[in-house]
């Protein structure tokens, strides 16, 4: 059973950038197909995909925070990391790891594991 758990400080200062590490157990993070998301939901709306790192560790982001957000892993600890910039209150959040499998040739299927997500309020 793959176990996720996010960690990070709570509280952030505008502009600043605000860092989070998902730390992985019960799976590795260079499994094929294993594709490694964080995603966040701000308090009182949906839930906000923000970006992926894959098994081979390309990225992707979503268009909307590409310019402000960096994926990246450390294979040696089993953990991948979030980086947001210049953040503002609206990057106001519950932030969650989260794991998908996609074997090729086949359907996206929903997230099948998240950790338990991490509130991180951006405020002076």
């Amino acid at each position: 059973q793959v176990q996720l758990q996010e960690s990070g400080p709570g509280l952030v200062k505008p502009s600043q950038t605000l860092s989070l590490t998902c730390t992985v157990s019960g799976g590795s993070i260079t499994t094929n197909y294993y594709y490694w998301n964080w995603i966040r939901q701000p308090p009182g709306k949906g839930l906000e995909w923000i970006g992926r790192i894959g098994y081979s560790g390309t990225t992707h982001y979503s268009p909307s925070l590409k310019s402000r957000t960096s994926i990246s892993r450390d294979t040696s600890k089993n953990q991948f990391t979030l980086q947001l910039s210049s953040v503002t209150p609206e990057d106001t959040a519950v932030y969650y790891c989260a794991l998908r499998t996609t074997v090729p040739g086949t359907r996206p299927v929903d997230f099948g594991s998240w950790g338990q997500g991490t509130q991180v309020t951006v405020s002076s």
